[in-house]
């Protein structure tokens, strides 16, 4: 059994391999049973732990990731998802590889980002606004970046240090990088809007929405989670990675349960945009807002594609 490391995943993927990669799976037969979730008691906010299991329908490859969700690791500058990622023959049910599921799990959630996008931001969005600087920062800018001409980035975080470190890893990339503080003016500006929060309380307002914006909400995985208000719900043309995932995440659980949104609201899913059989954006005018809360297909697809191009039988 082969492990591969996080330097390894980093050294074959990249962003437009892998956003091609998730396309073709949400176009396939792969097999997603419902993910397990745990409470993990923490000192000051309880963890997650999820267990994510996939496979092929035909023999071929079986996934799991375990991942845990630990928000107390932000005090002592440790990044709060973790996870392991173990890939399996379809045919013997033999290990081949442990992976490693948090570098997995940030390459493929960027790139699911950018898989939606792809369809529903403007194709001459150029500003990247990103809420939150955390281990998912750089991979979605960077992820943005492979199905839009974004040039211009500006970051904001609860605490700015870490927005500044953020600015600083992606300098080199050649975007004009900034920092604000002003999270009202920067949405008003942005051409997309991507979050990657632990937040329980909105942080986006519908009413500083500016026509033609893509939002894309990556962080609120749980149903006391927030990034968005009902406002920006209201306003947008909604879509989500899976129907069933999304249920447990509040942006969209919330305005579900009081029925500020119901079900025919939820225009498509990943399934509907790779397949064509719903519309993307309609208009450049247009709102539109793309929730994830993750699902096992994109970690299958990100493994069995790592491990195809790291050479592997």
């Amino acid at each position: 059994m082969r492990t591969v490391s996080g330097d390894d995943i980093a050294r074959v993927l990249t962003y437009a391999g892998l956003v091609e990669a998730l396309r073709d799976a949400f176009r396939s037969d792969i097999v997603v049973p419902v993910r397990h979730h745990y409470a993990l008691p923490q000192p000051s906010a309880d963890g997650t732990l999820l267990v994510m299991p996939a496979w092929t329908a035909s023999p071929g490859f079986v996934g799991c990731k375990i991942v845990t969700v630990c928000p107390d690791n932000l005090a002592v500058d440790v990044p709060s998802v973790q996870g392991t990622y173990l890939l399996m023959s379809g045919t013997t049910g033999e290990p081949l590889a442990v992976m490693d599921g948090g570098t997995l799990t940030a390459w493929r959630t960027g790139a699911a980002s950018a898989l939606a996008a792809s369809y529903l931001a403007r194709s001459d969005a150029s500003h990247l606004l990103m809420v939150g600087a955390g281990a998912l920062g750089i991979h979605l800018v960077r992820a943005h970046a492979a199905v839009r001409p974004v040039r211009r980035v500006t970051l904001w975080n609860r605490t700015r240090a870490r927005a500044g470190r953020l600015a600083a890893a992606l300098a080199p990339d050649g975007f004009a990088v900034s920092v604000t503080d002003d999270l009202e003016a920067a949405v008003r500006e942005a051409d997309v809007i991507s979050c990657a929060t632990l937040s329980t309380v909105p942080l986006i307002q519908g009413a500083w929405l500016a026509r033609g914006a893509h939002v894309d909400l990556v962080g609120g995985f749980a149903p006391h989670m927030r990034e968005a208000d009902d406002m920006a719900i209201m306003r947008s043309r909604l879509y989500v990675d899976t129907r069933d995932g999304v249920r447990e995440a509040g942006d969209i659980a919330s305005p579900l349960a009081r029925g500020i949104i119901g079900d025919a609201d939820i225009r498509g899913d990943l399934f509907d945009l790779c397949r064509g059989t719903t519309e993307g954006r309609t208009s450049a005018d247009e709102i539109t807002l793309f929730k994830s809360a993750g699902t096992a297909i994109e970690d299958l697809a990100a493994a069995m594609l790592a491990w195809t191009r790291l050479g592997a039988p």
